[in-house]
């Protein structure tokens, strides 16, 4: 029997028929569009099974997984803890009667406390990071009674309508206008331009430490303590989106660590069910929460914080903790850093960028068609990366924090095929446009 990542493949005469089953399902039931997308990407398979840092389609392929879905798998895939946690949960009671205290909500909201800097306190769980958004604008209206929001330019903070709001990219906002009112977006990196829009009126400011979506976009030096500063002065909140960048991805538990801030208000999902069960949270300062101390179910949502989401976070905790993965992150970011700008070094004119911080990586292309290829011939390569969808030129490269130094070598090798292929074939389809 073939066995991938402790999943028996299927019989090899029905692997063909069940991805030509799955994507003709996709274009009849799900989105024509995106059956389509996996075609163009050559991802005429479906996937099967994944372990640590690796994943198998349906064929018994194997792929380097420097994706994450994005940066969700930051332990790997089915860490054995997460894993055990969960089943033993499962076995109990998966989901809450909500009439009665649940210990593992309540082992969590104590570990973020103790884990996230500063004086972060009070937690409420949710399902997903637009959802952790949701409910952090919420809380910044009501705890300072002013409707206005300071958002970044090309910032992603997901896709409900709140979060859309404050999301910066026009091409997902215009076809759901009218948003949210008094939500202003000023450029990412500009302090100048931050205090002239910080009036009476705003509540909060929100950003991602690092953008993500953007292209991998690192703050200038002092930015992030600047934003600080204004928001103290001004009377508005501070509301860091680690989303992306938290549990470990760049190096440290929660990237705004690398300044030494502390948000008023802190999203998390994504890495923090352990790639096993979806969660989401957001955390804040005790001051904050006196509304919803009045009114505890001001705010609510029937499957967050169920106790399979909270078991699979706090194994998820542990494990980053234990495992020192922050630390792995800084050392293995630095060694793909490194292999990746030698590869720009050698095709100049298709890699214009390498940046990151830990294992958040942008690698950015002179065109948008350099980007979609590479992508996709990574993918022939073993190599899956993931675009980012405020910039088309730039993949991410966002492996799960235990990648060992062998794993990120192949990547890497992978990657440089990659480029060199597509630099071949752009080359050889603008000769012919020539002719």
């Amino acid at each position: 029997m073939d066995v991938k990542g402790g999943a028996p493949l299927p019989p090899a005469a029905d692997r063909d028929r069940l991805v030509a089953a799955t994507l003709d399902r996709y274009r009849r039931y799900l989105n024509p569009g995106l059956a389509r997308l996996f075609r163009f990407g050559g991802s005429e398979t479906v996937e099967w099974a994944a372990e640590g840092c690796l994943v198998w389609d349906v064929h018994g392929r194997e792929y380097v997984d420097c994706a994450c879905g994005p940066a969700i798998f930051n332990v790997g895939h089915r860490h054995p803890r997460v894993l055990a946690a969960v089943r033993d949960q499962l076995e109990r009671m998966p989901m809450s009667v909500r009439t009665m205290p649940s210990a593992p909500q309540a082992e969590l909201a104590e570990r973020l406390a103790q884990l996230t800097p500063g004086d972060l306190q009070y937690a409420f769980f949710c399902n997903s990071g637009a959802e952790a958004v949701e409910g952090a604008l919420k809380l910044a209206r009501l705890a300072t009674g002013r409707p206005g929001i300071v958002a970044m330019r090309d910032a992603f903070h997901g896709k409900t309508l709140g979060a859309l709001s404050a999301t910066g990219r026009e091409e997902y906002r215009a076809p759901f206008e009218p948003l949210l009112p008094g939500v202003t977006h000023v450029p990412f990196g500009d302090a100048d331009a931050l205090e002239a829009a910080v009036g009476p009126d705003v509540g909060a400011v929100i950003l991602e430490p690092i953008q993500g979506e953007a292209g991998v976009i690192l703050p200038p030096p002092g930015y992030l303590r600047a934003v600080r500063e204004i928001c103290d002065r001004h009377g508005a909140l501070l509301i860091a989106d680690e989303v992306q960048t938290g549990l470990g991805r760049t190096g440290r538990m929660f990237c705004v660590e690398h300044d030494g801030i502390v948000p008023d208000i802190l999203a998390l999902a994504k890495a923090l069910g352990g790639g096993v069960v979806p969660i989401g949270a957001f955390v804040a300062r005790p001051a904050l929460w006196e509304r919803f101390q009045r009114q505890p179910y001001l705010h609510s949502s029937t499957f967050g914080g169920n106790p399979l989401a909270c078991r699979a976070a706090l194994a998820t905790l542990e494990v980053l903790t234990e495992e020192r993965l922050p630390e792995r992150a800084v050392e293995q970011g630095a060694r793909m850093l490194r292999g990746l700008r030698e590869v720009q070094q050698r095709h100049p004119r298709v890699v214009r960028a390498v940046r990151g911080c830990g294992l958040m990586i942008g690698v950015e292309f002179a065109h948008p068609d350099y980007a979609l290829l590479v992508s996709a011939e990574a993918g022939h390569r073993g190599v899956i990366t993931f675009y980012t969808l405020n910039r088309p030129e730039v993949i991410r490269i966002e492996p799960p924090l235990v990648i060992p130094p062998a794993l990120v070598d192949r990547a890497v090798d992978g990657l440089d095929g990659a480029v060199a292929a597509a630099a071949a074939q752009l080359g050889s389809l603008r000769e012919a446009d020539a002719v």
